[in-house]
């Protein structure tokens, strides 16, 4: 029987991150990364391998990431758990007692059983499966007429990447817009044009009934009635936590089907964790169970496993996902953090909103320049900061964060006004208009007219 002191099992981001992190904190112990895939891909970086990268080669994940710090690494699945003897056992026969364990096994792209049709030929999920990719890409290379089902994220950035093969492309959206679950009105509209002028066909409001052909895909029959000829179909209708394993090892599974954990991600039995998207969330705002699935949440709570396996820090703990997406369609990109307007009203928040419209360089006239728009949502009471989206260039992602970390430190407005902002006319947002800040500047007259 092979012994190690920290056992983690699923090779992702919270996987790797959990050994790294792990390994880094507490030198003296012995780490073994168990995986079933040979080599892993970049989740984020899947929507790419059909357009901007070609290839899966360009996303995959060096097994040096884990071997360099001195974790060791196994390519075979783990099949069953016994967590009383502190045991478990692989389908190519090994048997690994351990100290700590870290439940890494991520989630699973959804199949809904009602859907009829959906194991046709030219039927493809978005898998995180290096092997599925590649054969999914050379099918695709030979196929005209691609739908796909759902206008999530991954759906929108995958649609997006096969448009640049010069594929005729629609994307099925039972939403009232594509991206409507994630961002407020404004922000949808803008998406859904550019979009449409990349040559992208977009059906919103009416799902999928039915996938039609007999042994390939031929069409797919809509909610309304309607059919849609398809050479090749692409499920995007989001991911299910990948907690099998767990469930028959008697681990507590929450309402959404995510294995129950505290803020240190410990599970119901000591000594064993789990992160990533196979592990319980909640909101950070409204701490009500969530099903928000994201590598950053994924890395974040495996830094705080990483760190808590053998000693506990109050300050290292997972206080909730403040669900912080971000993506980009061509030039422009698209963020968002905590509570939209919308999800802040159902809430029952008294909410103030502002929003401003600068540049993210300055002067205007400068080569690459991009329109930079910012809105904020904040607790009319306290003018905490609940909420923000943003849409620009490429520097959305890093200024969606900021506002990440000013809802996680529970700034207020006051916070934003007196922050101090280094700026640059290549790099930034001019410091006579910074949109981040003349959005909250506009709140606090809202919220004290009397200045």
């Amino acid at each position: 029987m092979k012994k190690t002191d920290v056992l983690i099992i699923g090779g992702g981001p919270a996987g790797i991150v959990t050994a790294v992190t792990g390994k880094s904190s507490y030198p003296d112990k012995d780490f073994l990364l168990i995986r079933k895939e040979k080599q892993v891909v970049t989740p984020c970086g899947i929507p790419y391998i059909f357009g901007s990268l070609g290839s899966s080669d360009k996303d995959a994940v060096s097994d040096s990431v884990l071997t360099g710090p001195g974790v060791g690494l196994i390519i075979d699945e783990v099949v069953s758990v016994d967590k009383k003897n502190k045991v478990c056992k692989t389908a190519g026969g090994l048997e690994c007692s351990f100290e700590k364990l870290v439940i890494a096994t991520g989630s699973i792209p959804q199949v809904p059983a009602w859907l009829k049709g959906s194991g046709l030929e030219n039927v493809f999920t978005i898998s995180k499966s290096k092997a599925y990719l590649d054969e999914m890409l050379e099918k695709l290379q030979h196929l005209q007429k691609v739908v796909t089902i759902g206008g999530g994220f991954i759906g929108v950035e995958v649609s997006d990447e096969i448009v640049k093969l010069g594929k005729d492309v629609t994307i099925v959206e039972i939403l009232p817009h594509v991206l409507g679950a994630a961002f407020d009105e404004k922000v949808v509209i803008k998406a859904e044009e550019i979009l449409k002028s990349r040559g992208i066909n977009l059906r919103t409001g009416v799902g999928i009934k039915e996938i039609l052909g007999e042994k390939k895909v031929s069409s797919i029959l809509l909610s309304n009635g309607e059919k849609l000829g398809a050479d090749a179909v692409i499920l995007s209708m989001g991911y299910s936590p990948n907690t099998g394993l767990a469930e028959k090892a008697g681990f507590k599974i929450n309402e959404m089907g995510f294995i129950m954990v505290d803020e240190y991600m410990r599970t119901d039995t000591q000594g064993i964790f789990a992160v990533g998207d196979c592990a319980e969330k909640r909101d950070f705002i409204t701490r009500a169970a969530s099903g928000v699935m994201l590598a950053s949440t994924a890395t974040s709570e495996a830094r705080i496993a990483g760190m808590n396996l053998y000693k506990l820090s109050a300050v290292k703990t997972f206080g909730g996902t403040i669900s912080i997406f971000s993506t980009a369609i061509g030039e422009t990109g698209f963020g968002v953090a905590g509570l939209t307007e919308k999800l802040a009203k159902e809430e029952g928040f008294d909410i103030v909103i502002g929003s401003f419209e600068g540049i993210d360089k300055h002067p205007k006239t400068l080569p690459g320049m991009h329109k930079q728009f910012v809105k904020l949502i904040v607790a009319r009471e306290s003018g905490v900061i609940l909420g923000g989206e943003v849409i620009g260039g490429i520097s959305t992602g890093e200024l969606v964060n900021i506002i990440g970390l000013a809802i996680q430190n529970r700034m207020t407005v006051s916070s934003i006004l007196t922050m101090q902002v280094g700026t640059h006319p290549l790099l930034t947002a001019p410091p006579t208009a910074y949109p981040f800040i003349k959005a909250a500047a506009i709140i606090a007259k809202k919220i004290n007219p009397a200045g």
